[in-house]
């Protein structure tokens, strides 16, 4: 399989993830690229560009949580740039360990990926990270 595929874009992108090496994982992502966030209420729902996307990955590693990618399957659709990859998380961080269901939805183009649509279950990582108050302040709860 060629790593330029879908497919092994999404796995580099998982295994970055799973082994905290957050700064890597912006060069993985296309200079104009788009991650949608549709389910995220604290958050912007949408980051635009590689630079915008490299500091979001570097507050993710300020959270100091551990995401490990579980059960993933990566479905192909007919479109060969996109995938669509359910998995679950196991997140590790200082309120204990949980499970998060998650579905990413990958366009990846020249090896790059383009964009992103990602269903995270962000009330789990907020549960991890003691944040759960002020998501659901967010949120308007």
């Amino acid at each position: 399989m060629s790593e330029t595929t879908p497919r092994a874009v999404f796995e580099r992108l998982s295994r970055g993830i799973s082994e905290g090496r957050w700064h890597d994982l912006a060069d993985l992502y296309a200079e104009d690229a788009v991650v949608e966030q549709p389910l995220v209420s604290a958050a912007p729902g949408r980051i635009e560009g590689r630079e915008t996307i490299r500091a979001h990955f570097a507050g993710a590693a300020a959270m100091g949580l551990s995401l490990v990618a579980r059960n993933t399957v990566i479905h192909e659709t007919a479109d060969p740039e996109v995938v669509v990859a359910e998995f679950d998380y196991e997140i590790t961080g200082r309120e204990g360990t949980t499970t998060a269901a998650n579905i990413q939805v990958l366009r990846v183009r020249d090896g790059l990926i383009t964009a992103t649509r990602d269903y995270h279950d962000h009330l789990a990582i907020a549960r991890m990270t003691g944040g759960l108050p002020a998501l659901l302040a967010a949120a308007g709860a």
